[in-house]
């Protein structure tokens, strides 16, 4: 048993009936060649069998007398086939009845009595493929944590059978709180102003723990907080997407192949995710304009950025920045010029900054939606530093199998929240971008029609250099 981290149980206590704090992916499978129609059953079986769970997903959040930090308790007594279930597809078994079921099951809340975790093998679909949902909470992992341990359980060699069972070998453990980290339920209020209060204050000790002793870090950090806070936060427009939403999910999902957004950054000068980010801005403005729903003013994305380069050997640095997405903009390269601008404007804002500043930097664009679940009315507060989250997490780039059955697809499904009804997370996966497209059933409709929005966006781009 350990504690938990306050960045890893705030996740739990923000958690409620219309906001599931879980993330999950959708993987698609075909059969090896020969397999007959109850493989997916068979595979179910045998792993099954084993009954060996990791350690990690034993682990269960507890509080000793229902009060005080959460803490992590090893279930000794693990009931596998409430974690591990056998579903089939209703006729016709068509990808969009696989969509629907995986939409529904992402709606349901992890159970705090259990390790918070549940998988699905589905069969049923027309054309003889198989899939698995899996959900994890985002207090035990995060997203590149998770595809990771996916990938973990897989295999490059098409030959290689009798694989373990992907929950027996997702280790270590999850992470525990440093001794002298705070734990407890987080206070929004209190958070938001000790750190109003010690900017305008000049606290040149605390702003020397975030960027480092010297005088010039010192005015980096003030000069990112101002430029920050002037440019972008609550200015962000009002739209569909940034209301009260329920905890039904609606999930939609495609690939798009990536030698077609490579000759886009190729011929325009833009990077891979300056791409994607314009592609999906031309997929907003059309999926808002047939809902005679779009602003005036371009919708704002937060972007999670890593700030280290390839071989840098300092670790993990990521920060959030606001992109401003040109949704006002009909010309696609206007788009992907004014996208390009912001990210590295954003990136620039944060670049010499260690890992604490470059967090509160980053916090500072949630203080509006953690404000949304305050119980009293902070209207003026409310407004939307950002309309829409878009993710990329890293993922494999060669083909995958399980027990002789290839991964055709695996796609990302992640977590909308009150303020935020849509969430787009992209992954890579042998020469495809794939997309992952989770919203709030009621408040977003129409989902699956931003896909064909995306292709189209995504040809509109290939046209500026052709």
């Amino acid at each position: 048993m350990g504690l938990m981290p306050l960045t890893d149980s705030g996740f739990l206590d923000v958690e409620g009936r219309e906001r599931p704090m879980h993330v999950g992916s959708l993987a698609l499978f075909t059969p090896p060649p020969g397999a007959g129609p109850a493989f997916a059953g068979d595979l179910y079986r045998r792993a099954m069998a084993t009954q060996e769970v990791s350690r990690r997903l034993r682990m269960k959040p507890v509080r000793k007398g229902g009060v005080g930090p959460w803490e992590w308790q090893e279930d000794d007594a693990i009931d596998l086939e409430y974690h591990v279930r056998h579903s089939a597809l209703p006729h016709p078994g068509r990808v969009r009845e696989l969509l629907a079921l995986a939409g529904r099951l992402h709606g349901t809340l992890l159970h705090r009595s259990r390790p918070l975790w549940e998988s699905n093998v589905i069969e049923g679909l027309e054309d003889g493929r198989f899939a698995v949902y899996t959900k994890m909470h985002h207090a035990l992992v995060d997203g590149v944590t998770g595809m990771k341990l996916l990938q973990r359980s897989l295999s490059t060699d098409p030959d290689e059978r009798d694989l373990p069972a992907p929950w027996a070998r997702m280790d270590p453990p999850p992470r525990t709180a440093d001794p002298g980290e705070p734990t407890g339920r987080p206070n929004p209020l209190r958070a938001v102003s000790g750190a109003v209060s010690g900017v305008a204050s000049g606290a040149r000790e605390g702003v020397r723990a975030v960027t480092g002793s010297s005088e010039a870090a010192v005015r980096t950090l003030w000069r990112s907080f101002s430029e920050e806070a002037s440019r972008m936060p609550f200015q962000a427009p009002r739209t569909m997407f940034n209301v009260p939403i329920s905890g039904a999910r609606r999930f939609a999902a495609d690939g798009y192949a990536m030698d077609r957004i490579r000759a886009v950054r190729d011929a325009t000068g833009a990077t891979l995710n300056d791409v994607v980010m314009a592609m999906s801005a031309g997929a907003l403005r059309r999926y808002l304009l047939d809902l005679d729903a779009l602003p005036d003013d371009p919708l704002i994305a937060a972007v999670p950025v890593s700030l280290h380069g390839e071989g840098s050997g300092d670790g993990n640095n990521v920060g959030i920045v606001l992109c401003n997405l040109g949704t006002h903009l009909a010309r696609p390269e206007e788009r992907l010029e004014l996208v390009r601008e912001s990210m590295d404007r954003g990136k620039l804002t944060l670049k010499g900054l260690n890992q604490l500043g470059t967090l509160m930097l980053s916090a500072m664009n949630f203080v509006p939606a953690g404000l949304g679940a305050l119980p009293f009315d902070l209207d003026a507060l409310r407004r939307p530093a950002f309309n829409v989250l878009i993710s990329n997490v890293p993922g494999p780039r060669q083909p995958l199998y399980f027990s002789g059955a290839r991964l055709d697809g695996l796609y990302p499904m992640s977590i909308p929240t009150d303020g935020l009804a849509l969430n787009i997370t992209v992954t890579t996966y042998d020469g495809e971008l794939q997309v992952g497209l989770t919203g709030c059933r009621r408040t977003v409709p129409h989902l699956q029609r931003l896909l064909t929005h995306l292709d189209d966006s995504l040809a509109e781009l290939e046209a500026i250099g052709g």
